[in-house]
């Protein structure tokens, strides 16, 4: 069965205008710049990762539970959670190595997020590769795994007496500079139209009441 065909179907159980807003918003998605959460334990932080994702137009966030497990806080991230494509990682041993490993197999460019002896700023990283930002734990920053395999070391400049961000804040601080810096250039960042639908089945999915009972019902009278 064609995505297009279900999108279709659903589309009858919603509203126009949610539908005239789902066809702007998806225009402004982009899987060229992603964000890695690795070990975060603390539920209003990953929450509030996830609202400036989704506020940035970043499809997917990957999360690495190698100690602590994902929770969300829907009142802190807003319901972001259902906009974004959310790939844990915590099947093996490692699971940082098998993140970075799957990421680089999709074309990525590790960046990995450190107050000391990083390479270069936000600032100065250039947009125009596809790239994903690891932030590591509230009090441990990224793993000595993560550094070491990360292709560079970035850091946010501060000017005060703290050492570092809230991981919260420090994922809205470099969203924002790479994501506009991406948004100016000349380079193809949105989604590919396969993935557009994809993205678009999913959100409907997740917006409308019932819809797994209303996709089994449209996918059994299909087959008769």
């Amino acid at each position: 069965m064609k995505e297009e065909d279900l999108i279709n179907h659903f589309k009858s159980f919603t509203t126009n205008e949610r539908i005239k807003l789902f066809d702007k918003k998806i225009e402004e998605r982009t899987r060229h710049i992603t964000i890695v959460l690795e070990n975060i334990f603390q539920a209003h932080n990953t929450s509030a990762c996830l609202r400036s994702a989704d506020c940035f137009g970043i499809q997917d966030v990957h999360i690495i539970e190698n100690h602590n497990i994902f929770k969300d806080n829907s009142q802190i991230s807003m319901g972001a959670s259902k906009w974004l494509n959310i790939k844990k990682y915590n099947k093996n041993q490692n699971n940082t190595l098998d993140a970075i490993k799957k990421l680089r197999e999709r074309g990525y460019r590790i960046a990995a997020t450190t107050p000391h002896n990083s390479d270069l700023s936000i600032f100065e990283l250039e947009a125009k590769k596809k790239t994903a930002i690891i932030f590591g734990s509230e009090y441990n920053g990224c793993s000595d795994i993560a550094l070491n395999e990360a292709d560079i070391k970035i850091n946010i400049p501060m000017y005060g007496f703290t050492e570092s961000f809230n991981i919260s804040v420090a994922v809205a601080l470099c969203l924002q500079q790479l994501s506009y810096r991406m948004r100016k250039s000349n380079i193809k960042w949105k989604l590919k139209q396969q993935e557009k639908e994809e993205v678009i089945l999913e959100w409907l999915r997740n917006s409308i009441k019932s819809s797994n009972k209303i996709e089994e019902l449209y996918i059994k009278n299909k087959l008769r």
